[in-house]
C-alpha cells in the first residue's frame, strides 16, 4: 500500500499576511494528520513573496507544535546554503522537542536565484557538489563523536548527537539518485513541478542502491499534484491559482498566489500551455474519480513507495476539501 505525504509551501495568497499563512499551515498539518497521512513537509525557498517557509526549522517546530503524531519535517533543506552542524543542532533541537516525528529531507539546489543565494551565503565558495560530503558530515554530527562516523569529526553536536532524525535525499535529476543510493538513503524525487527524469531517476536509484544501516531495500517517494473538488469544472478552476503561479515563477514575474480565474488556460498561448503540460505533467486534477483514476496510474507507472501530495489551492477551505478526497483515494493506493 502507498502512502500518501503532504509537502505544504505555506502558500501566502494576495490579500493574505504571513501570519494567516502560519495559521494555515498549523491546521492543515492538523486537517492531514487526522485523515491518516504520513507525514507533512515544508521546503526551504528564499525571496518568494509567496511562499512563507524560508525559515524551515521555525515551520517545522511552529507545525509540530500544532500536531500530536504526524511526522513533520523538510521537504527539504537545500544543504548547500548552510553549515552541516547548524543543521544537525537544529534538527536536533526539533527532534528533542519532538521526539520520532522530524525528517530532514536534503537537497542541492538554492532553493532562490542567484542574487539571493549569494546573500544567504555571503559567498559562493560553498559548491553544490559537495553535497555528498556534507551528508556524510551531518551524519556524523547526529551519530556523535564517540562514533565511528562521528569521529571523522571529533566535534559535537549540542542539540545533535544522537538525534534520532530521518534523512531523505531529494532530487530532480539523476544525481540525487545516485547519492541516495550510494548512502543507502530514502530518495524523494520533485516530480510535482520537474517531472522530466523520474522513471530514470527512480531506476537509477532501484538499480544502484547499497543497503545501509537506516535502510536495506529502496525506498522511493514522488511529488504529484492533486487538486479535487466535487466536479471536475470545480477542480479545473481551483487549479489555475497553481497554473498561474508557474506561469508568474517561469517568466520572471513570481508573487503571492493569486484567486482563480475561470477559463484561465484558454488564456494563454501555445507556448503558456505547453509549459504547464511539461510542469505539471505530474498531477491528478478533477473529481474524485478522475483523480482516483490518474493517481493509480501514476503509482502502477512509478512503484513508489511514498506519493508527496502538493495541493496549491488559494481557499483554505476548498484546499482542505481537496485533501478530503486525496485521503479517501489513499485508503485504496
Amino acid at each position: 500500500m502507498t502512502k500518501f505525504a503532504l509537502l505544504d509551501l505555506v502558500p501566502v495568497t494576495e490579500g493574505g499576511s504571513l501570519a494567516q499563512a502560519f495559521a494555515n499551515a498549523a491546521d492543515i498539518a492538523r486537517h492531514v494528520e487526522d485523515l491518516g497521512f504520513n507525514r507533512y513537509w515544508v521546503a526551504e525557498h528564499h525571496g518568494m513573496a509567496g511562499i512563507a517557509s524560508a525559515a524551515t526549522s521555525i515551520v517545522i517546530g511552529h507545525v509540530a507544535a500544532a500536531t500530536k503524531t504526524i511526522r513533520v519535517g523538510a521537504g527539504g533543506i537545500m544543504l548547500p546554503n548552510h553549515s552541516p552542524l547548524v543543521i544537525a543542532e537544529q534538527f536536533g533541537t526539533l527532534d528533542a522537542l519532538y521526539p520520532g516525528r522530524i525528517d530532514l529531507g536534503l537537497g542541492r539546489a538554492p532553493g532562490s536565484d542567484q542574487r539571493v543565494a549569494q546573500a544567504l551565503r555571503r559567498t559562493l565558495a560553498s559548491d553544490a557538489s559537495e553535497f555528498p560530503r556534507d551528508v556524510l558530515e551531518l551524519q556524523s554530527y547526529f551519530a556523535g563523536p564517540d562514533t565511528d562516523l562521528g569521529g571523522q569529526t571529533g566535534i559535537s553536536a549540542t542539540p545533535g548527537a544522537g538525534a534520532d532524525v530521518q534523512l531523505y535525499i531529494l532530487g530532480s535529476s539523476l544525481y540525487g539518485a545516485q547519492v541516495a543510493a550510494a548512502l543507502g538513503l530514502p530518495y524523494a524525487f520533485a516530480s510535482h513541478f520537474a517531472p522530466q527524469a523520474l522513471d530514470d531517476a527512480l531506476k537509477v536509484y532501484r538499480d544502484q542502491f547499497r543497503p545501509s544501516a537506516v535502510l536495506d531495500k529502496p525506498y522511493a517517494m514522488a511529488g504529484f499534484n492533486i487538486i479535487a473538488a466535487d466536479t471536475d469544472d470545480e477542480a479545473e478552476y481551483l487549479a489555475t491559482s497553481m497554473q498561474q503561479s508557474f506561469v508568474r515563477l517561469r517568466t520572471g514575474n513570481p508573487g503571492k498566489m493569486p484567486p482563480p480565474v475561470r477559463g484561465y488556460r484558454d488564456t494563454l498561448g501555445d507556448q503558456g500551455n505547453a509549459l504547464l503540460d511539461g510542469v505539471l505533467s505530474a498531477s491528478a486534477i478533477g473529481s474524485p474519480d478522475t483523480v482516483r483514476e490518474k493517481v493509480a496510474a501514476f503509482i502502477a507507472r512509478t512503484q513508489v513507495d511514498e506519493l508527496i501530495v502538493a495541493s496549491s489551492v488559494f481557499d483554505h477551505a476548498a484546499r482542505k476539501r481537496s485533501l478530503e478526497i486525496a485521503a479517501v483515494i489513499a485508503k485504496f493506493a
